[in-house]
């Protein structure tokens, strides 16, 4: 099940709202990845009028997406002010994106309005991944393409390990396997989805460091069931205690399963009785 219910978006969004100022010094993976989904995007063949970055953070690749695609008008949609508040000064004077704040489970965005939906590292905050997929279907034009980057449950597993032999409570966000995002695409009706995975390693000196990246990312715990109370020092130093355990050549890892996937909104939908429909008329039948 990909409707997990398991982040609390006020507590997320407040990370990011304080991660803002200091974000981009520590995005390091962030930016790798998103580079990396941008060098795939020069495969596609695709003239977008409408570019959705949704999940924009500071806006790291709207100054990228804005020379491919020229023309293109450029909306960056984030859940935290202050992350677009940097986000709306990328690009030239002449051509400045339009920042929305709002959730990507529930967007403020007109039907079939957008031809490409670029999200990088975003899709891990919702908590009902497949009606998110169906909200992204419906604002895409048919023809529209949907390229994201995530995380898969091997992200940060030294830490969830290392927590493990300290207490029972969620201390690091779930993460979804591949295969079931795939499965959600399908079941969301796009067409041709592709899913890819690789591992990347960021290594750093201590836990201490580790944990001053996540904070300053915005990227710590935000689940539900974490813990609310402050954390003692004692239950911190067998936290970092087991976690030496996986130091190597002097530097501790912290793994991150990245999985990249495309897929694309379908110029016409199956109904009942095999008849194959425009994709506009089947979303006016659902309205009336």
């Amino acid at each position: 099940m990909l409707s997990r219910g398991s982040i609390d978006k006020r507590s997320a969004r407040r990370s990011f709202e304080r991660a803002a100022t200091a974000y981009d010094q520590a995005a390091v993976l962030q930016r790798e990845i998103a580079d990396r989904m941008l060098e795939r995007l020069e495969c596609v063949r695709l003239d977008p009028r409408v570019i959705l970055d949704l999940g924009t953070g500071t806006g790291y690749a709207i100054e990228a997406l804005r020379r491919r695609f020229r023309k293109a008008h450029i909306l960056a949609v984030d859940f935290a002010i202050a992350m677009l508040h940097r986000a709306r000064h990328r690009g030239s004077w002449l051509n400045r994106p339009r920042c929305v704040c709002a959730d990507v489970e529930a967007l403020p965005i007109a039907d079939a309005t957008v031809d490409l939906v670029f999200s990088n590292a975003t899709l891990q905050w919702c908590n009902d991944l497949p009606n998110t997929f169906g909200e992204l279907l419906r604002v895409l034009r048919p023809g529209g393409l949907l390229m994201f980057t995530t995380f898969g449950p091997d992200t940060l597993r030294e830490l969830r390990e290392a927590w493990a032999t300290v207490d029972g409570h969620t201390h690091v966000s779930p993460f979804a396997d591949m295969h079931d995002i795939g499965d959600a695409l399908m079941r969301a009706r796009f067409a041709d989805p592709v899913m890819e995975a690789e591992r990347l390693t960021v290594t750093y000196r201590g836990l201490a460091d580790l944990m001053w990246d996540l904070k300053v990312l915005g990227a710590g715990n935000a689940t539900t069931g974490r813990p609310r109370g402050l954390t003692g020092r004692r239950r911190l130093a067998r936290v970092e205690h087991a976690y030496e355990g996986h130091r190597r050549d002097g530097r501790l890892p912290a793994s991150y399963e990245v999985v990249y996937g495309h897929a694309w909104a379908p110029q016409s939908l199956a109904v009942p009785g095999g008849v194959a429909v425009p994709v506009s008329a089947i979303r006016r039948r659902e309205r009336a």
